[in-house]
């Protein structure tokens, strides 16, 4: 009778679903243009469209393990356009944000580590990894990482009109901005728009 009794239990707790026998899965976050304000969201839509079927959320799933970015300056320009202004976000600002490229933490790191000779930095080598002119890497630079979760910042596929852009000017140009989400070294990378200077890791590069 008491056996009968806890298989009768049992099968209520189970009915009622208080028993589960498989693992639960952490929600998922929200769709990236959701944390963008009106503006960025109507450039991220359609930049989407003009990338389409790839877009902003396909790019990021792929190519930013962990949805970690980073980027690279140089000392110098870290040094008096964040420090010295005590600046709460890191890119080049106007009145509708700071803008700056970000590439998957795994290729800069990767980058900066394979061009180290001696304990410094290549700048050449640097730059043919991360498929940028050379000179944006002379001389001490700093890497900031950040991490997308964390942040919940606003990211989407750059745009020519994005400030800080290398446009092309002939058929011949290498190192300017094609449209697509990638350098013209085939490198991901991301607009991020308001990073946070005070949730960012930050590291010198000698």
């Amino acid at each position: 009778m008491k056996k009968a009794v806890g298989v009768a239990l049992l099968c209520a707790l189970v009915a009622s679903g208080c028993v589960s026998t498989g693992a639960t899965r952490p929600p998922s976050p929200p769709p990236l243009v959701e944390r963008c304000d009106a503006t960025q969201a109507r450039l991220s839509v359609e930049a989407d469209q003009r990338a389409s079927p790839w877009g902003i959320e396909q790019h990021v799933a792929r190519n930013f393990p962990g949805r970690q970015v980073s980027w690279l300056m140089k000392d110098s320009a870290y040094q008096t356009f964040v420090v010295q202004t005590n600046a709460k976000n890191f890119g080049r600002c106007n009145d509708t944000g700071c803008y700056l490229f970000a590439a998957p933490s795994t290729v800069i790191q990767r980058a900066v580590q394979e061009s180290m000779k001696d304990g410094k930095h290549d700048p050449a080598a640097l730059g043919k990894a991360l498929g940028l002119p050379a000179r944006n890497f002379e001389g001490t630079l700093r890497m900031m990482t950040l991490d997308l979760n964390a942040t919940g910042v606003c990211v989407r596929l750059p745009v020519e009109s994005d400030p800080g852009v290398w446009k092309c000017t002939s058929p011949e140009d290498t190192d300017c901005f094609k449209f697509g989400g990638y350098t013209s070294g085939g490198v991901p990378e991301v607009m991020v728009i308001n990073a946070p200077v005070a949730q960012a890791r930050i590291e010198e590069i000698p």
